[in-house]
């Protein structure tokens, strides 16, 4: 059994239905999560945990007006010893998955992108509205992939993030305004890192190729623990 901890949370998404419906999944493949929104007090004690799920838009949200009424409950920046329990615990050995949104979070953590191999940047990051994606697997060799078709779904890709260098995509996605990487997996540490773009709500976690990917690299990523 993994012990899985999700961190969910913010604006615009579906969080709360989303991560029960990404909980069940895991719980398939003998992942058991906790749930919670509060990220500084989930991290303070991860000794129970082999994994983390970041599934969540928590940010300064210092930039645009629209943000205003959301500030006083969703705005955030991580403490220095949230990140250092985070860091730590992907450079000890424990696994750590980004969906979706996870890649906004934490604007003010340069190390962020470290362990995720990329990040949003504001005033140059962009996505278009919410439609269809098509996603299609490139030509590296991985377990998380291997065998997968390419399919679509209804999502939003990001793209324009600032990239790690050796950062390899496995799923390029198009949503009709280019070709950006949605998914990759990495090494940090002794951990294991697992990125997927995709992930704004139920529909799309549930869709039949991008769930088995879920479960993939969810059990690649627990596998450095």
């Amino acid at each position: 059994m993994v012990r899985n901890l999700i961190l969910t949370g913010g604006i615009g998404h579906p969080f709360a239905d989303a991560s029960a419906a990404l909980a069940e999944i895991l719980a398939a493949e003998r992942i058991v999560s906790t749930i919670t929104d509060d990220i500084e007090q989930g991290l303070a004690d991860l000794g129970g945990f082999d994994m983390v799920t970041v599934y969540a838009l928590r940010w300064r949200m210092l930039i645009g007006e629209k943000y205003s009424p959301h500030r006083d409950q969703w705005a955030f920046s991580l403490s220095d010893a949230g990140r250092q329990a985070l860091a730590g615990f992907v450079d000890r050995g424990g696994g750590l998955v980004a969906l979706h949104t996870a890649m906004v979070c934490f604007d003010d953590w340069p190390d962020w992108r470290r362990l995720l191999g990329a990040q949003w940047i504001w005033g140059r990051s962009a996505h278009p509205p919410f439609g269809p994606i098509e996603a299609t697997p490139t030509e590296i060799a991985h377990p998380i992939t291997a065998g997968t078709v390419p399919f679509a779904l209804k999502d939003e890709v990001y793209g324009d993030l600032e990239m790690e260098p050796g950062v390899e995509p496995l799923i390029m996605g198009d949503a009709g305004a280019g070709s950006w990487p949605l998914v990759w997996a990495r090494s940090v540490g002794r951990g294991r890192v697992f990125v997927d773009l995709l992930g704004h709500d139920r529909a799309s976690l549930e869709q039949p190729t991008h769930r088995e990917l879920i479960c993939r690299g969810a059990r690649w990523a627990a596998g450095g623990r």
